[in-house]
């Protein structure tokens, strides 16, 4: 359970990298907007790979009554992902900012799962008397972090025959005061052998999964002396299904494998709430809850995996193939 948590307490790391982008309010609130649904996009779209996967370590339904108890981690790596690292910043599409060297001239920056760093530009008036110059933020990957965890406990139920129950979720867990984090999910899963005359004599269980999970988290950094201003928060969601048919072994003793082709579909909202004033540079004002970035993601998923069973104890392990692929470990324990 302590190892669930520490993935999920990393995963704040994800959105909390909105506080970075409080000094683009010196550009002004539609620079600073533009700048963010870039910046932010490749870690939300991350996040909804990493935490839509782990529904099933098998195609074989439980019985009525069999129930499986599984701790369930998810690592979403994103080391050779560099198109996914930067994004090319053009000051002809920003109002006001532009960069300290060769400015005018697109470049390549980083997003919020980079490492891009040193990239300084400067805002200022149309006279040129007021001048203010900052860096831009760097990434997860300048921290040492080229991953995307998530975690969380799940329970499945056999109900009527080939048809299983299943429900994801984490209480929603305080981090140092400041950060709040929470999940719930919740799933089905068919198993058209099941309707088959010679079902118990079949080597493999071929199954149809579908599953919901929804994640929430806030982060309040009003204390962190960035910006003035007050009830600086970000209120985070994000909200995944997974469609997946899956096939698995079902006769061998103590270790079964599992393959699954699916697909994934998701959203995340992330708001910047809070009043942020501007006390420098040619723009001065404040702004009462700025913007909200938004970012849809989907695509096709393939997965290959295996489980070991050693009588109510069972491990399970896979590695799903898609756009942010992801490895997915389980504890699990069970009867049925």
């Amino acid at each position: 359970m302590k190892r669930i948590i520490l993935l999920v307490a990393l995963s704040v790391v994800t959105f909390s990298k909105a506080q970075d982008l409080n000094d683009l309010f010196v550009s002004g609130v539609n620079d600073a907007e533009r700048f963010a649904n870039a910046y932010l996009a490749p870690v939300s779209e991350a996040s909804i790979y990493s935490m839509s996967n782990g529904w099933y370590n098998t195609a074989d339904a439980k019985p009525l009554g069999g129930f499986e108890i599984s701790i369930i981690g998810n690592i979403t790596g994103f080391k050779n992902k560099d198109d996914k690292k930067a994004f090319i910043l053009d000051p002809n599409d920003y109002e006001n900012l532009d960069f300290v060297n060769n400015p005018g001239q697109a470049r390549p920056v980083s997003t919020a799962l980079g490492d891009i760093e040193g990239i300084t530009v400067f805002v200022e008036d149309e006279n040129g008397l007021f001048r203010e110059e900052f860096e831009l933020p760097t990434g997860l990957a300048a921290e040492d972090f080229n991953f995307i965890p998530s975690g969380y406990i799940q329970g499945s139920v056999g109900l009527v025959k080939g048809l299983e129950v299943k429900a994801r979720f984490l209480p929603k867990i305080k981090f140092d005061d400041d950060a709040k984090i929470g999940l719930f999910g919740a799933g089905i899963q068919y198993d058209f052998t099941k309707m088959l005359p010679a079902d118990k004599l079949l080597p493999v269980a071929i199954s149809a999964v579908i599953g919901y999970t929804g994640l929430t988290g806030e982060y309040d950094f009003t204390d962190s002396n960035v910006i003035d201003g007050a009830d600086q928060r970000i209120d985070a969601s994000f909200k995944t299904w997974n469609f997946s048919a899956v096939v698995s072994t079902r006769k061998i003793p103590v270790i079964n494998f599992y393959g699954g082709l699916g697909y994934i579909t998701g959203k995340s909202d992330i708001d910047l709430l809070g009043t942020y004033t501007v006390t420098s540079g040619p723009f001065q004002t404040t702004y009462t809850d700025p913007f909200s970035v938004s970012k849809k993601a989907s695509g096709v998923t393939a997965n290959l995996g295996t489980k070991i069973k050693l009588g109510f104890f069972r491990l399970n392990a896979d590695y799903n193939f898609s756009e942010f692929s992801t490895f997915t470990f389980g504890v699990n324990f069970g009867f049925r």
